[in-house]
């Protein structure tokens, strides 16, 4: 459909439908309203853009992510399944581009979406602090910098990394390796110091050269996973800070000739659907991706909602993580 169509159905030029859909003056309101109904009856493509001037809303909300990922997938489905009967819509939109052109995506993202297309946005694992001056409200998941600005829904990494790491010791492991996310996110900083937290406290030392970064990717967990397992002073145990990561460390693990979990124990983080369905199944820490799902987009709707301040500062939820004991770990061998 184009604003040709549209001219056409209407009975009026092409320019002034473009002054219609654009917010400009100079056409009369009957025949604004004429051209808008002709909009939404041919679902021309600026429809939402019509919408947002009739209104200044368009009803939609945009869940933005760097890649769709099995995380970001996983908090997009439960975002959809809570915006039944809401009146809203969403718009799912990746905006990391190339590897090289991830850092900052947010901003590019908002400054294309925010005021014509979305109401407001959901950010999932944002690079960067998340802007505020982009004229929507803004909530982000798995925040970078923690609960500070604005509104954020994240879990507690602190203590889901503590129970991943007690849960090796008690089986028996003492050279437990950790394989890190992203250096630049407040969740993979607080996996790392809830691994050495539980070490300490069971009189344990951590071997600096058994901590290495893994990126939360599995084409960047590839080396450092190599690292640990093909030396050998190897771990007997490793906890990665995420469930692709620890996947990836399980088939570099049998690509060496490991078995797990006899050889190797591997703990994961996240409980993605992947990790009930790998050979073994994968021990994991469980986000509650659903509730964190549904609570950033009732914070958002909130916000857009609102007739105050819609920045959202203040507004943070952080949401307990489990324990989810499966057959990829097990006492050490002998």
């Amino acid at each position: 459909m184009t604003i040709t169509d549209v001219a056409r159905a209407a009975g009026v030029s092409v320019a002034t439908v473009s002054k219609v859909v654009n917010g400009r003056y100079g056409v009369a309101q009957t025949t604004a309203s004429r051209v808008l109904e002709v909009v939404d009856q041919l679902g021309y493509e600026s429809s939402l853009v019509a919408r947002s001037l009739r209104r200044r809303r368009t009803n939609v909300i945009g869940v933005l992510v760097a890649e769709f990922e099995p995380f970001s997938t996983e908090l997009l489905k439960a975002i959809s399944k809570a915006v039944e009967g809401t009146g809203y819509e969403l718009l799912a939109y990746s905006g990391g581009g190339d590897t090289s052109d991830r850092v900052g995506w947010e901003r590019r993202s908002l400054s294309r979406l925010g005021g014509t297309l979305i109401d407001g946005a959901v950010i999932v694992t944002p690079t960067v602090q998340v802007p505020t001056d982009e004229g929507i409200p803004v909530v982000a998941i798995d925040p970078h910098t923690g609960p500070t600005g604005p509104a954020t829904v994240d879990s507690d990494s602190l203590a889901g990394a503590r129970m991943a790491t007690e849960h090796l010791i008690g089986l028996g492991h003492t050279r437990i390796g950790h394989l890190g996310g992203r250096r630049d996110l407040e969740s993979a900083r607080l996996r790392e110091l809830g691994y050495r937290q539980a070490m300490s406290d069971a009189g344990l030392t951590v071997d600096p050269s058994l901590v290495l970064t893994g990126g939360y990717r599995p084409d960047l967990s590839d080396r450092p996973a190599h690292e640990l397992l093909d030396r050998p002073d190897r771990p007997t145990a490793v906890f990665a800070a995420n469930d692709v990561s620890a996947l990836h460390v399980v088939e570099v693990a049998g690509e060496l000739g490991l078995r797990v979990p006899e050889d190797l124990s591997v703990v994961g983080y996240d409980d993605i659907p992947e990790a009930a369905a790998a050979q073994p199944p994968l021990t994991t820490v469980a986000q509650p991706l659903r509730e964190m799902g549904a609570e950033a987009l009732r914070m958002v709707i909130s916000l857009i909602e609102s007739e105050g301040p819609r920045t959202g500062r203040g507004h943070h939820t952080r949401l307990p993580t489990r324990l989810v004991e499966r057959a990829s770990t097990a006492p050490p061998a002998s």
